[in-house]
């Protein structure tokens, strides 16, 4: 299609504009038709989070084309409103190549392994991109895409949806303006991995008991699951699973039902990034924009231990980043699986007793206060001093009598509202992509999310040196540090580490023909 003006925009914005209210935002559903309509959109996996970007992208835009692995899925989206018409394909690279001049916007929702693929194609043909989170699944791959971006001038935007929330750009904000002073120390702690991870996870004995075989077979019985779980594997994959496609980028391994697809990848070196990658893009958005968390100088982390196939069941993670021009270096603390977090003794020094701290959260900690939110994305917060004394702010920001700190949120870019915070993500691309301006999308990938992702996924290089746990299962002790160079993507104390294969994920080999550079 012919890319429309920005006049053709404005003048869009002008018929929509009865629909802004004083406040200077969206009603959530608005009646107006706008240009966004004839955009063309392609989707990149369509279940699990891809359901929703497509289905999101399609209240926007007319989507041409659908690829997924699994050909039942894609049958059934085919089916429904707005992808009746919707080529079908399992293979992304064949859509992407017969449908070039029909696709304005791809959306690509897939495991962590294709998401840089995936997106490097696309932009590199001029379409704009939509990627879930993390943006990719190695560091070198997510400055390839930032890079990407830049050279070729698309729109694009991470899936990280609490970015486009209020509260969660007000919170950047106040803390840039100086609310809790100068930042000493942020720590974030999640309740993730809700997936089998974790040596001794690969397969649940649980879900075999329930089909009728016990934890400990006879022989006759082992043979009779082997063969029946052989029967199945072959049933799937000759009736709807293109497993050689899911595989895509990675080194070939077999398929084993409910081992990788369709939700267990995340686990898995080769396919996921593990906790850190699934929660850390949400959770440190706001800590990241408004304490300067890029380039950190080294790594190094505890786990309960791995094998260098699967993540560890748990870990702690300790960044440091060199000062700024706004504050000293700072150390950012990460810590993953539900009951694993910070010592109580920090939460009480601001008055935040055991019981009420959150499964996940973040506490960004300053010289005169701290921001503890128990949130994913920090739209829910208190500003606390020491003591547990609250510093009450209205979020709108009318109220507050700071003038540095009102006048911060005053000239706060408030997201144009569609729907909730996950449509409103995906419409803020569909704004830039029709005023031609990629700078609309807080988390493109030049901007925020390249970065971002190349900040959180440092971190498992240094769980991958610290594949050796406790005792039991418990937390080890800490494993060698990883020191790094982040302009030019290099571990400069590579040689004088024992673990082998930390180099292997800053930059991935691709298999099958496709192309990262």
């Amino acid at each position: 299609m012919t890319r429309p003006s920005r006049r053709s925009f404005l003048k869009t914005a002008a018929v929509v504009g009865s629909a802004i209210g004083s406040t200077g935002y969206f009603v959530a559903e608005s009646n107006a038709q706008d240009d966004t309509k004839k955009l063309n959109v392609a989707c990149i996996g369509i279940g699990g989070k891809g359901d929703s970007d497509s289905g999101n992208a399609a209240r926007f835009g007319n989507v041409t084309a659908i690829c997924d692995v699994d050909s039942e899925r894609l049958g059934a989206k085919s089916r429904k409103e707005g992808f009746q018409n919707a080529k079908s394909y399992t293979d992304f690279r064949k859509m992407l190549e017969e449908n070039e001049k029909n696709i304005d916007i791809v959306t690509i929702s897939g495991p962590d392994h294709i998401h840089a693929a995936a997106t490097l194609m696309a932009m590199r043909m001029g379409k704009h991109c939509y990627t879930q989170k993390p943006l990719t699944r190695t560091i070198y791959e997510a400055r390839k895409c930032a890079e990407v971006a830049k050279e070729t001038g698309v729109c694009t935007q991470m899936g990280n949806q609490g970015t486009a929330l209020d509260a969660s750009r007000v919170a950047i904000s106040l803390v840039k303006a100086g609310i809790l002073g100068t930042v000493k120390e942020v720590i974030a702690w999640s309740n993730r991995p809700v997936w089998p991870q974790g040596p001794g996870k690969r397969v649940n004995m649980e879900s075999f008991a329930k089909e009728g075989y016990a934890k400990a077979p006879n022989r006759q019985l082992a043979d009779q699951m082997v063969w029946g779980k052989f029967d199945e594997i072959s049933r799937t994959l000759q009736q709807n699973l293109d497993w050689r496609s899911w595989i895509a980028t990675a080194k070939y391994r077999d398929y084993y039902p409910g081992l990788y697809h369709s939700f267990a990848w995340r686990g898995w070196w080769d396919f996921g990034s593990g906790a850190l990658g699934d929660m850390a893009c949400h959770q440190l958005t706001v800590p990241f924009a408004s304490c300067g968390l890029k380039d950190p100088t080294w790594v190094r982390a505890k786990t309960t231990g791995h094998d260098f196939d699967i993540f560890p069941e748990s870990s702690i993670i300790e960044f440091e980043f060199p000062a700024n021009e706004e504050r000293g270096k700072i150390p950012f603390w990460w810590y993953d699986r539900e009951g694993n977090r910070p010592p109580q003794e920090i939460f009480s020094e601001y008055g935040i007793a055991s019981g009420s701290v959150g499964k996940s959260g973040v506490l960004i900690i300053g010289e005169k206060a701290a921001m503890y939110s128990p949130s994913d994305y920090c739209e829910r917060y208190q500003i606390l001093e020491k003591g547990g004394k609250e510093i009450t702010t209205d979020r709108k920001t009318r109220e507050i009598e700071d003038p540095k700190l009102k006048e911060a949120i005053q000239n706060t870019d408030l997201a144009q509202k569609r729907g909730g915070n996950d449509v409103d993500n995906m419409w803020e691309l569909f704004r830039a992509v029709l005023a031609n301006d990629p700078k609309i999308c807080k988390s493109n990938f030049v901007d925020r999310a390249g970065p971002l992702t190349e900040t959180i996924l440092l971190g498992n290089l240094a769980v991958w040196a610290a594949a050796e746990g406790g005792p039991n299962g418990a937390m080890g002790e800490w494993g060698e540090k990883v020191e790094w160079d982040a302009k030019n993507l290099v571990v400069t104390n590579l040689s004088s580490l024992k673990t082998p294969g930390v180099a292997d994920l800053v930059k991935p080999v691709y298999t099958d023909g496709y192309r990262l550079d």
